[in-house]
């Protein structure tokens, strides 16, 4: 991607956009621990904001395919912005309550759930069929490297300047965001066949999911370890409170996260072809340092654990991602992205909420344990399934043929 004038515009106008949505992530998990101080408000919060992608993400991704994806993802982040603006400005005005903080949250997610599909999608077309593998990753990489700035800008600054000036600084941040995609040379894009009216599109989606049982067998791990090993923005903030003693440990660890997150990410993105091998043993790094985590007595444990979480978390989903558009036809992509996105983000108002009752009710720390757990067996059946689909070879033979092999999940000859 040298020299590729589009991609690099739109990527910088991410990252800063980004760093704000950070910020404010950040920020209103403090705020409504501060003004509840139960886990249950936070997974309330994680439902609402990705409730409606768990509804509405897979309709989105065909709308996605068949309409102009930048055009698109202007209309969304203006909305965005939009979003962004409110919640400062109520908060600065000292209106901000945590049924405010609900709708507004409500509204973001609704919004995003037609984002995520237009701006991910519209990255693809940022370059040619060679090179996706890699923009899907570094799509990934920005995206997680942004958290490293946002999360540690709110830690720095939460205290001299409060919560509503920090979303103020979000709500500007989309001018990047939005300003890449009006500067972008559309000349030079590389946009897929457009999706006809009509016809069964998300069916048949999933029936090309299904066609090959590698698939089927991957977006289920996937779906699983989404919804309940990365739920730990829900327990965090009250952790960061009651056992590590400050508030601010919440930013500094989600900071860690994305230090490891990057590192996972841009380590993907080197790999010319991304396999099952790497995506699960990705996702048993996860799972372990996620037990880490859940039990870290303080503040600075946290921090050391949290870096291969986020290398494990960021190579798990990114792996996830390099290989279903890799292996989809041109103009199913955006409907696959949206599948995906559904599977990782819209498991959330299941794993959240669950996560929060956990924490309140049973303990903080196993609300975090009790998901990596869950992981750990899931990716553990990932593997124990690969190593018995061929059942005339050696365990080892399988660890060397499908899990490393050219094309992971193409679909044998019966399976098709």
């Amino acid at each position: 991607m040298h020299g590729n004038r589009n991609a690099k515009l739109f990527f910088g106008g991410l990252m800063l956009s980004n760093v704000g949505t950070w910020i404010q992530f950040t920020a209103v998990a403090i705020l409504v621990d501060r003004l509840t101080g139960k886990t249950t408000a936070i997974g309330i919060l994680t439902a609402l904001q990705f409730g409606p992608l768990l509804l509405m993400g897979a309709w989105a991704g065909v709308i996605s395919d068949r309409v102009d994806r930048r055009k698109m993802a202007l209309i969304t982040q203006t909305l965005l912005a939009a979003q962004g603006i409110a919640i400062a400005a109520l908060d600065i005005a000292g209106e901000l309550t945590i049924e405010w903080i609900y709708v507004l949250t409500l509204i973001l997610g609704i919004v995003s759930a037609f984002d995520n599909p237009a701006r991910r999608g519209f990255v693809i077309e940022l370059v040619p069929e060679s090179q996706i593998s890699n923009v899907v990753s570094l799509n990934t990489a920005v995206m997680t490297g942004s958290r490293i700035f946002g999360p540690a800008i709110t830690a720095l600054l939460i205290g001299p300047l409060g919560t509503g000036w920090l979303f103020s600084v979000n709500a500007l941040s989309f001018v990047a965001i939005i300003g890449s995609l009006l500067l972008v040379d559309t000349s030079k894009l590389y946009p897929p066949p457009r999706l006809a009216k009509g016809g069964t599109p998300i069916r048949d989606a999933l029936r090309y999911i299904h066609s090959s049982s590698a698939l089927l067998v991957t977006f289920v791990v996937f779906t699983v370890v989404s919804t309940f090993g990365f739920n730990y923005s829900v327990s965090v903030p009250r952790i960061a409170s009651e056992i590590w003693n400050s508030e601010q440990w919440y930013g500094w660890v989600l900071t860690a996260i994305s230090v490891g997150s990057l590192i996972g990410s841009l380590a993907t993105a080197a790999r010319a072809r991304v396999t099952l091998r790497w995506m699960a043993g990705n996702g048993l790094i996860l799972g372990a340092a996620g037990l880490a985590l859940a039990w870290s007595p303080s503040g600075w444990v946290a921090l050391a654990v949290s870096l291969p979480l986020g290398l494990g978390g960021s190579g798990f989903i990114s792996s996830m991602n390099a290989i279903t558009q890799e292996t989809c036809p041109p103009d199913m992509r955006g409907r696959i992205l949206a599948l995906t996105a559904v599977a990782f983000l819209g498991s959330y108002p299941i794993g959240g909420p669950i996560t929060g009752i956990i924490g309140d009710t049973i303990g903080l720390e196993w609300s975090l344990a009790y998901g990596a757990i869950i992981s750990l067996v899931a990716v553990l059946a990932l593997v124990w399934w690969a190593l018995g689909s061929h059942p005339a070879q050696s365990r080892f033979e399988v660890l060397g043929s499908l899990l490393g092999s050219s094309n992971p999940l193409a679909a044998s000859p019966n399976e098709r």
